[in-house]
């Protein structure tokens, strides 16, 4: 069992930065692909951006490409999405996940998720 725990949203003006956490416990050893997702009451789910664990290849979605970085430390179990030049679009509660598998932007096999943190941005 794999447990997340999300930190760093909060409350910005457009064009200004906050970087998310996500501490991963438990056995990890199956899920070799970490994400982040963000969701918007009575939307979908959507993927902002992924991450190999071993190969550390990066996938973004469109809309955070050249503003937002993923990356995880394997030596803290930690992920990580740095987000710069924010947008009031990128307003939206973020969740970490840990999969066993992804093709590109997309989530396969057993898969963990945090419980979320908010993120807002202001005009």
């Amino acid at each position: 069992q794999v447990q997340l725990v999300e930190s760093g949203g909060g409350s910005v003006q457009a064009g200004g930065s906050l970087r998310l956490s996500c501490v991963a416990s438990g056995d990890s050893r199956s899920r070799s692909c970490l994400g982040w997702f963000r969701q918007l009451p009575d939307k979908e789910r959507e993927a902002v951006a992924t991450i190999y664990k071993v190969s550390k290849l990066t996938f973004y979605a469109d809309s955070v490409k050249g503003r937002f970085t993923i990356s995880h430390d394997n030596t803290k179990n930690t992920l990580y999405l740095q987000m710069n030049s924010l947008k009031p679009d990128d307003t939206a509660m973020y969740y970490c996940a840990a999969a066993g598998a992804c093709v590109g932007l997309t989530v396969y096999g057993d898969q963990s998720w945090g419980q979320g943190t908010q993120v807002t941005v202001s005009s």
